[in-house]
């Protein structure tokens, strides 16, 4: 064997291995990441203004006052008014828990 075909043939061994193992890892892939598919996400609800403060009012006429004065300053507010909107699904979370 001349030594320009060992070297096409050591070049299609090589080719055939790098194919194997881009199939390997293409597998690994597909399992590792089927186990992350199958949880799937809630869509977070989002609240108005106006949806936060039935919720607050409601628990505060419940006498969880002190609670839901709490938790605004928990987020940096003194009233509703101040709370900055990115927090209320949290709070609302906050407030379903007591």
């Amino acid at each position: 064997m001349s030594k320009m075909s060992e070297l096409a043939a050591e070049l299609s061994e090589l080719r055939r291995c790098g194919e194997t193992l881009i199939s390997i890892s293409e597998t690994l892939a597909a399992l590792f990441s089927a186990g992350e598919e199958e949880v799937p996400k809630e869509p977070e609800k989002t609240y108005s203004f106006t949806d936060v403060r039935a919720i607050l009012a409601d628990k505060s006429r419940s006498g969880h006052t002190t609670a839901v004065k709490d938790l605004l300053h928990k987020y940096g507010a003194d009233k509703l008014s101040e709370l900055d909107p990115k927090y209320y699904a949290v709070i609302i979370a906050d407030v379903e828990a007591l």
